[in-house]
């Protein structure tokens, strides 16, 4: 499966998510930032280690991504993994949180980057979760790809 594409500045990436997950569905939703995390950002700092969304009070959310400290801002900071609203349709919202709801699946962050306009975006998967024997299928294929693409190169 091809990486989609990103257009504007990457930020963060879960690199991880592709081998733990599934990912069935991409979806780039907006992010509701503070003035400080968005410097922090720009400054190409942030993690989505350990990071999901899902839903509070009826809106999408998305948790535990940490976005550091930005050094001169002093007291006026913001906390480092607080939630932090994500902006899509309503009827995008409803129908990943039905997915969620009903399938069990998990909503993934992938990315956050900067678009052409400067808007801090979140490139969140729809994924399935992947067993022990499939991570290694998916390593064998990986490696078969790898190697047959290394004999190609040799021959010709």
């Amino acid at each position: 499966m091809a990486q989609p594409k990103t257009p504007g500045r990457l930020v963060a990436q879960n690199r991880r998510a592709r081998h733990d997950y599934f990912i069935d569905e991409n979806v780039e939703a907006g992010i509701v930032l503070v003035g400080t995390e968005v410097k922090s950002l720009r400054e190409g700092r942030g993690n989505l280690q350990d990071a999901y969304a899902g839903e509070m009070q009826g809106e999408l959310y998305l948790f535990n991504a940490h976005i550091p400290e930005y050094g001169p801002a002093q007291r006026f900071n913001h906390e480092l993994k607080r939630p932090r609203k994500l902006l899509v349709r309503k009827r995008e919202r409803d129908k990943l949180l039905g997915k969620v709801k009903r399938e069990g699946m998990t909503l993934i962050p992938l990315s956050i980057y900067f678009n052409a306009r400067g808007f801090a975006k979140v490139d969140l998967g729809l994924a399935r979760g992947k067993k022990a024997h499939d991570k290694r299928e998916t390593i064998k294929a990986r490696d078969w790809q790898r190697e047959k693409a290394r004999v190609l190169r040799d021959r010709g």
